[in-house]
């Protein structure tokens, strides 16, 4: 299982290019689906006021973030905290660019050159939910996410409903074969599970199960001419 990254950010605007810095980042780490607690959380100082309407999202003010450390001088270590695993974000893009920016300015390069993957939770639900809102509140309602604590928004808040919303997004992706006996890591291997303990009941059929199987069967022939795969199978000779 690979080690994922849900990520999230606060910014002093939209625009990394025009200027716009990271405030906050988030993160929250899973691993085989199960939350860690190896998790990252940081303030940054940008050196720049947040726009009115940003300031009204996150509610992060110039005099808090006063004596923040300069994302500079962390940029080395939230590369190794991130990198080799697989990002979880909400709109990346906007994320991704402004991140991009920032190591671009510390001197280093770009996300997608140390990370394994970076995963858009915002397209994945445009294709599962096509035409419905999609954002991360109302992904939260659609699946009962608890947000009733989140006054403003806040990245390690955000990353932490993220984690939720995205194991919903994907259930049922689970891995087929689990270790029953273990919650170690299986470092990518697959896990085989002895059923030999385990006493597996046969369930028969019915003798109206069996009645309406054939009843299919007939009716299957007619539309096929009699070319019904099953039938020429169950009449083949045993080798």
């Amino acid at each position: 299982m690979s080690r994922l990254i849900v990520l999230d950010t606060e910014t002093t605007g939209l625009s990394a290019e025009n200027g716009d810095r990271v405030i906050e980042l988030g993160c929250v780490e899973l691993f085989n689906r199960k939350l860690t607690g190896n998790d990252l959380h940081i303030y940054f100082n940008p050196e720049r006021e947040s726009h009115e309407d940003a300031l009204k999202v996150h509610g992060l003010t110039t005099d808090f973030l006063r004596d923040k450390p300069k994302f500079a001088s962390l940029a080395s270590d939230v590369v190794e905290y991130l990198r080799g695993a697989e990002l979880i974000i909400h709109n990346a893009a906007f994320d991704v660019g402004f991140l991009d920016k920032e190591l671009e300015l510390a001197g280093h390069p770009p996300l997608r050159s140390f990370v394994a993957e970076i995963t858009d939770t915002l397209a994945m639900a445009k294709s599962v939910y096509p035409g419905k809102r999609n954002s991360l509140d109302a992904l939260c309602d659609r699946f009962g996410v608890d947000r009733s604590n989140r006054t403003f928004h806040g990245a390690k808040l955000d990353a932490q409903l993220l984690a939720d919303v995205f194991i919903n997004l994907t259930r049922g992706q689970d891995a087929l074969l689990i270790d029953v006996a273990s919650d170690e890591p299986t470092q990518g291997r697959m896990v085989s599970v002895d059923l030999s303990s385990f006493e597996l009941p046969v369930l028969l059929a019915t003798e109206h199960e069996l009645a309406a199987h054939d009843e299919l069967l007939v009716q299957l022939d007619k539309a096929s001419s009699g070319r019904t795969l099953f039938r020429q199978l169950s009449a083949a000779p045993v080798a």
